[in-house]
């Protein structure tokens, strides 16, 4: 591998990081229109292994801002992130795959008519490509693995 080569492999890896950065942020935030910028045009999240949904991210958009807007109080954690670039005889191709675990904790800050505080984890895949504007999200799969929480059965 050339130098070029390995600070282009570098360059990708923290712009990918920082896509998954900008994905908890957004979600933490509310921030839909920075979160949709995200994804390529025809991305996709799904969320069914959460109990939620899946289809186009306007979709998912919609889904989320409705479900969250009782849970005002979260900080996402997306941690030991496994990034696999894809490798054309070595150069990086267009095509990346993040595996990550994340934690979850979430509620209403106590605030009247919102939901008690809890907390999840499980695992995200992320396909990304790179496109013009940079690397985006292709799809997000979550598959949540434990919940804890008032009147949550706790699940491992």
């Amino acid at each position: 591998m050339t130098q070029r080569v390995a600070l282009a492999t570098v360059m990708d890896r923290l712009s990918i990081d920082s896509v998954i950065s900008e994905y908890a942020a957004a979600v933490d935030e509310g921030a839909w229109e920075a979160y949709g910028a995200l994804f390529t045009p025809d991305g996709r999240v799904d969320h069914r292994g959460a109990g939620g949904r899946a289809g186009p991210v306007a979709e998912s958009v919609h889904w989320l801002a409705d479900i969250l807007r009782l849970l005002p109080v979260r900080q996402h954690l997306i941690v030991n992130r496994r990034l696999e670039l894809q490798d054309l005889g070595g150069y990086p191709g267009d095509l990346a795959r993040v595996r990550a675990d994340y934690l979850s904790p979430r509620g209403g800050g106590g605030a009247e008519g919102t939901a008690p505080t809890t907390m999840s984890g499980g695992r995200y895949v992320f396909d990304l490509r790179r496109t013009d504007p940079g690397w985006r999200i292709h799809t997000v799969t979550m598959e949540e693995t434990w919940r804890h929480g008032p009147g949550v059965a706790a699940t491992v």
